[in-house]
C-alpha cells in the first residue's frame, strides 16, 4: 500500500518540511525542519498522536535555520544527518548504504547524493525520494559552495536516483514556481537541467548561472552545522 508524507512549507525560504507516519505504531520521522515553524511542527504531532522518533537533514542548508536541535530535545527525538556535512552534534552520522529504522517495521533508505554540497543525502520511503537540493522539481540545486560539484551532482542523479522506478515519488526540499510533487520518470524525461544532458554540458551549464549568494548563508550554515541551538548548548 502506498503512504505519501505529510508535506509542510516554509513561504520565506520556499522550504518544505516532511513528516512521514507509520500508521501502526504512530511513530513519525521529521525531514529539514525550519526553525520558526517548531510549534507548528509540534501542534502536528500532538493533533495526529504521534511520537517523533528522528529528525533527518538532508544537508546543512544555506538558507534558512533548521530547528532539529530543538524538537529532539523538546521531542525525544534522535538527530541523524549526513556524516560529510559537519554537523557534529547530531546523534547519528549517516553513510551511503545506511537504513534508518522506525516503528513497526518502517525503514528510510539512505543515499549520499554529493553535488550540491559534499555531504548532501536523499532519503528513500516507500517509493518516495526525499531529494533536498540535489534535485528539485524540473531541477536542481547550485553547485558553487559547500564542497559542492557540478559532475558530482550529475553522477549522483543519473546513477543513483534516475535508476530508481519510474514512480518514485520526487519530493524535493525547496520548490520555487507552485510545485510540490513530481516522479523519477517525469524528471528523467523532462527535467530542464538534466534530462538528455551530458555531463560535459551539463557542468558547463551550472558553470554560467552566476547566482547570487544565499543571505543567510552566514548565518545559517554555522547554525546549522550547530542543528539550530545556540553554540554552547
Amino acid at each position: 500500500m502506498k503512504h505519501y508524507p505529510i508535506q509542510l512549507f516554509d513561504a520565506a525560504s520556499s522550504t518544505f518540511t516532511y513528516l512521514l507516519v507509520d500508521p501502526a505504531s504512530r511513530a513519525a520521522v521529521l525531514i529539514d525542519p525550519v526553525d520558526h515553524h517548531v510549534e507548528r511542527d509540534l501542534a502536528h504531532l500532538r493533533r495526529l498522536d504521534l511520537q517523533l522518533t528522528y529528525v533527518l537533514e538532508t544537508h546543512a542548508h544555506a538558507d534558512h535555520v533548521t530547528s532539529a536541535g530543538e524538537l529532539c530535545q523538546r521531542t525525544g527525538a534522535i538527530s541523524a544527518v549526513p556524516s560529510g556535512c559537519g554537523i557534529a552534534p547530531a546523534l547519528v552520522q549517516l553513510i551511503d548504504g545506511d537504513v534508518i529504522r522506525f516503528g513497526l517495521g518502517e525503514t528510510v533508505q539512505v543515499l549520499h547524493t554529493p553535488g550540491h554540497t559534499a555531504g548532501s543525502m536523499c532519503y528513500l520511503w516507500r517509493g518516495n525520494l526525499f531529494t533536498g537540493d540535489t534535485l528539485l522539481i524540473d531541477g536542481c540545486g547550485r553547485t558553487d559552495f559547500q564542497g559542492g560539484s557540478a559532475a558530482s551532482l550529475y553522477d549522483s542523479v543519473i546513477t543513483k536516483l534516475f535508476t530508481l522506478p519510474d514512480a518514485t515519488m520526487v519530493w524535493p526540499a525547496h520548490d520555487y514556481k507552485g510545485q510540490s510533487v513530481s516522479t523519477i520518470g517525469w524528471e528523467r524525461q523532462h527535467n530542464a537541467r538534466l534530462a538528455r544532458r551530458s555531463q560535459a554540458d551539463f557542468v558547463t551549464l551550472m558553470g554560467q548561472l552566476d547566482l547570487p549568494r544565499p543571505r543567510l548563508m552566514d548565518i545559517a550554515v554555522p547554525a546549522n552545522r550547530n542543528l539550530g541551538l545556540p553554540h554552547g548548548v
